[in-house]
Parts: structure tokens; C-alpha cells; sequence
């Protein structure tokens, strides 16, 4: 035998974790298997961010794990420059606190980077540095919509394709979206400066690969190297596990797959009572790993989007086994498959919890019936 290959068999080396097990260790990191008493700040910078493409997820991702939530607090946050909306993990939207933009959005860059190559045939005679220059006059002399940007780059480069212009500057510079957007029942288009610029504070190195596996494990551990990869949009994260071996502990899943984890990280017991939760579509808990049947059955996998509409998911007893939508006046629920009288009753009064938190003043009834056409 090798010793590269008896290295692999020792990596490989350590306790089973069932599914049960990792969907457990997930919610508790999660904040799902009780509601937690930290502020949205905390909260906010605990799960490394929330999945923002749309306005009001961050806020139902909030609901769900946070006692005392209130939409008006995570709202503040972003009117006072304190957390910003900006394309890191994934090449998507997330809201993070203003630190953690300025030293996430450099640690992804090398992604953003690679992703300018999709728009290549668009960019053909584009020096790429002089359009970051460019773009940042412009957005940092007032912020600018990406119509803005297409118009404005598009007379600097007239045969480039417009969108490939405003789509590299998106990728180039730390663009952050300012408010009014994304604030708690307000509404207004995306229009976009610097993170340096709108938080007045100069950029920040990067953060570190070993620190921020650290706290992807302390969110969404036990997880592989490819789970913290499909997390973060990154490659070659091997290196950074095995810098940090000695610190950390390691089991297998189901399949033999090797995972690592904080020593002190909680794993509760598997039997751990998971009480019902409504999350926000594109919530981060679903879209973190690469193997997701720590949460999603794997019948009901690919059962919360059709063509391009997302739906929100329904986690009952810790996995996923609904959708749920605001219809009208009505808050509708599917089940994938028949959930007991108790566990209709359960999921009732989260709906009505939920609903008290986030639509105090407006009466909606709660209903099981078809969301997805």
C-alpha cells in the first residue's frame, strides 16, 4: 500500500454518522431545533450570512430561528450601514454584517473571477481593469442601477454586449446594493456603490481559508470538503482541511464519506425532538452541502422549484416535507406526504407564530391544500 493511499484509508477512519445525526447537528447549528435568544446581528454573522436574491427571505430566515425576532430590527441593521446586501457564496446575493462584506467578498473573489469567463464572447477588446475603474467612478459618484451601468460601460466599449459589461463590473468590485432596498416593507430597485464606499470604510484583506471553515463547521457541520465547497463557491479547500486536521474531529456519513467537525461542536442526539419550521425559498440550510439528505428525503428532492419559480420549503420532525406560500389571504400549506393530526396541529401553530411575527397587523387564515401547480 502507498502511503498516499494508507493516508486515505486513515482519513477515512472514524464514527458513523446517520442521516437522523446530521440532520440534528445541522438544525442545532442552524438555530432550528430551538429558537435562539441572539440578537439578528449575531445571528446574522453565526450563519455567515442569509441568501438574499429577493427582499424578504432574510427576514422569514430570521423568523424561524430567532426569539423576539422582529423584521423592524434586521431593517435597521441595513439603514444603519451595519449589514449590506452583496454577491458573495455562490455568485448570489447574501446579507451579511458590514465586517464580514469586507473580508468574505475578497476570500471569493478568485470565484468571481472565474465567472467573467462565461461572459467572455461578450468582453472581446474589454480591458477588465480599466472597467473596474470605470465602474467604481461611476457607482461611488452616485449609486447606479445595472441599467445604468450597461448604458455607461456600453459607451465606453459600443461592440461589447452590454449585459457582459455591467455583469463584469459585478464581478470585479465589492458591489453592495443600498438602501432603501431590502428593507422590511419598503420598496424600491437595485442601485449599487462600493461596500467601501457605503460602509466608509477602506477594504480589508481577505479572510483567511482556515478561518472560515471554521465557521462554515460551527453553521452547517459535520460537513465533507466538497459540502463547505458547494457552500462557498470555492475550489481546492482540501489544503485548508488539512491544515486543521489536528484541531478537528472526524466521522463518515452513510456512505463512507469522510466529515470533519469542531471538537466541541453540539451533536445532539439523533431522537431530539425537531419542531416544525417555515423557511424562506433559497434559504441557506438546503443549499449548503453537497449532499443534501441530511434534510431533503431523497423523494422529495428537487420538490420546492418548478421551471423558475422556488417555493418555500416546510421542515417537519427536521426535513423537508412540504411548501408552503402566502396566497391572498391565506397562508396554504402541501404537504409531500400526509402528516398526522398531531403533526398538523404542530405545524398550525408555528403558521400562526410565524404570522404574528411577521404580519402582526394583517389576518390571514392557514389552510392545507395545493401551492405547487
Amino acid at each position: 500500500m502507498t502511503k498516499r493511499s494508507a493516508k486515505k484509508t486513515t482519513a477515512a477512519a472514524g464514527p458513523v454518522l446517520s442521516t437522523r445525526a446530521l440532520n440534528r447537528a445541522t438544525l442545532d447549528r442552524q438555530l432550528l431545533l430551538r429558537r435562539s435568544p441572539l440578537s439578528a446581528p449575531a445571528a446574522v454573522e453565526h450563519l455567515v450570512g442569509l441568501q438574499a436574491q429577493e427582499v424578504k427571505p432574510p427576514y422569514y430566515a430570521l423568523a424561524a430561528r430567532l426569539d423576539g425576532f422582529r423584521p423592524e430590527e434586521l431593517s435597521g441593521l441595513l439603514a444603519d450601514r451595519a449589514a449590506v446586501r452583496i454577491v458573495t457564496m455562490r455568485s448570489t446575493i447574501h446579507l451579511h454584517t458590514a465586517d464580514d462584506s469586507l473580508t468574505l467578498r475578497p476570500l471569493v473573489q478568485p470565484a468571481r473571477d472565474r465567472e467573467i469567463n462565461y461572459f467572455r464572447e461578450g468582453l472581446v477588446g474589454v480591458d477588465l481593469d480599466r472597467l473596474a475603474v470605470l465602474a467604481r467612478d461611476l457607482v461611488e459618484a452616485e449609486p447606479r442601477t445595472m441599467k445604468q451601468l450597461r448604458e455607461a460601460l456600453g459607451g465606453e466599449w459600443p461592440d461589447a454586449d452590454p449585459q457582459s459589461l455591467a455583469v463584469a463590473a459585478r464581478c470585479k468590485l465589492p458591489l453592495v446594493q443600498v438602501t432603501p432596498r431590502g428593507m422590511w416593507g419598503r420598496s424600491a430597485q437595485v442601485s449599487l456603490t462600493t461596500a467601501e464606499h457605503w460602509l466608509g470604510r477602506p477594504a480589508e484583506p481577505a479572510a483567511s481559508a482556515d478561518a472560515t471553515v471554521l465557521r462554515y463547521l460551527a453553521a452547517f457541520g459535520p460537513a465533507s470538503v466538497k459540502d463547505m465547497q458547494t457552500w462557498s463557491g470555492l475550489t481546492r479547500m482540501r489544503d485548508a482541511f488539512e491544515r486543521l486536521r489536528p484541531e478537528l474531529v472526524t466521522f463518515r456519513d452513510g456512505n463512507g464519506v469522510e466529515l470533519f467537525d469542531l471538537p466541541d461542536a453540539p451533536r445532539p442526539d439523533p431522537e431530539t425532538p425537531a419542531p416544525p419550521r417555515f423557511l424562506p425559498e433559497f434559504d441557506n440550510l438546503l443549499l449548503s452541502h453537497a449532499d443534501r439528505t441530511r434534510v431533503i428525503p431523497p423523494a422529495n428532492h428537487g420538490r420546492t422549484w418548478q421551471a423558475n419559480t422556488v417555493y418555500c420549503p416546510l421542515l417537519v420532525d427536521g426535513f423537508l416535507a412540504g411548501v408552503w406560500r402566502i396566497l391572498g389571504e391565506d397562508l396554504v400549506i402541501e404537504e409531500f406526504t400526509k402528516l398526522t393530526q398531531a403533526q398538523r396541529g404542530e405545524v398550525t401553530e408555528e403558521a400562526e407564530r410565524v404570522l404574528k411575527v411577521m404580519h402582526p397587523e394583517t389576518p390571514y387564515d392557514i389552510r392545507f391544500g395545493t401551492v405547487i401547480p
